[in-house]
């Protein structure tokens, strides 16, 4: 959960906004703390901190096999070599409330609590808004929030759903973690089939990797809600009255992340993750550079009490192989 830091500015106390000041901090950090509790960027990206302007990540090829050598033998020479880099930016983001003196003497709690929350909800919202544009943009190479755009390819420089993912070494052919699906199939043939084809995710080197996707992430769209769950929710197979033994059943986390765009390519997706490879190898990350910063000051030209928030943070994408992306609009691998 993101601190909050208040700073207030000299003399508040003796005003008459002083009595106000401890009650809207209250609000501020409980709205905070409620909204934090249905976040889902900590379940997605992996959290972390920095105290740069901006954070490099960087990917090193496996380290060879062992060679048996015979009796006495020398040791092999094998090592690593640094992979693709990425470097994610810290940018600054801004906003503000104010507190008139009109409703101080009114005594209007309800309008200024009201203030104190769309404040932040207004913080937290956009960081939600943000990941979930960067991730369900990722098709492509940048996509646009606030009038801005954001990068979303990887530190290979593709995007990071795309079906021509290169080797730094050349030890594999291109690689997919972008599939796409026929409404003819039934989803748990979809998921079975985008399940093998994470498993079978190389390294640069063209080794195997322990990719074993756990989760699996969906927008707020009913009908795609009900093909998952029933696909993966049955202790039977769902397609067949022969009573095979769905294998899915009990694998699966499905986060249904509503600020997620409804369609990728005008058609139903889903995203399947392995959230542990995620973390161990920096895939999906969030940095938060300067924490929410709060201060308080008058406004010597509307006498009003003016709530500033500042904070510093980022996001990226380095190693892509954390995640696919599985859709019927999806331009990518055939599954």
């Amino acid at each position: 959960m993101p601190n909050i830091i208040f700073s207030e500015g000299s003399g508040l106390n003796d005003s008459i906004y002083g009595n106000s000041q401890a009650p809207i901090k209250t609000i501020i950090t409980q709205n905070a703390e409620a909204f934090e509790n249905q976040s889902m960027l900590k379940e997605i990206f992996d959290m972390d901190t920095s105290t740069n302007w901006a954070e490099k990540m960087t990917t090193e090829t496996s380290l060879g096999d062992f060679v048996d050598v015979g009796e006495n033998g020398a040791y092999p020479i094998t090592g690593y070599q640094e992979g693709y880099s990425k470097v994610i930016t810290m940018n600054t983001w801004k906003s503000r409330f104010e507190v008139t003196q009109e409703m101080i003497e009114d005594a209007k709690m309800g309008k200024i609590k009201s203030r104190a929350n769309s404040f932040t909800t207004s913080y937290l919202r956009t960081r939600e808004k943000l990941g979930a544009a960067m991730l369900g943009g990722a098709t492509a190479a940048t996509v646009t929030f606030g009038g801005k755009k954001y990068d979303t390819t990887g530190a290979d420089k593709k995007p990071l759903f795309a079906n021509d993912h290169p080797s730094v070494t050349k030890g594999t052919a291109a690689q997919s973690n972008a599939f796409s699906y026929t409404s003819s199939q039934s989803m748990t043939d979809i998921i079975d089939a985008a399940q093998e084809k994470m498993q079978d995710f190389r390294d640069d080197d063209g080794n195997l990797l322990t990719v074993s996707p756990n989760t699996i992430i969906i927008p707020n769209v009913a009908v795609m809600k009900r093909k998952i769950f029933a696909a993966i929710g049955s202790e039977l197979d769902p397609n067949t009255n022969n009573n095979a033994y769905n294998f899915q059943l009990g694998l699966w986390n499905v986060l249904v992340w509503p600020y997620l765009p409804k369609t990728v390519g005008g058609k139903n997706y889903f995203i399947m993750m392995d959230k542990q490879f995620n973390s161990d190898y920096e895939c999906a990350k969030w940095f938060d550079r300067v924490k929410l910063t709060v201060k308080s000051s008058i406004d010597e030209n509307t006498d009003a009490n003016i709530w500033s928030g500042r904070a510093r943070f980022g996001a990226g994408f380095g190693n892509w192989r954390s995640m696919a992306i599985v859709g019927e609009g999806v331009t990518g691998t055939a599954l």
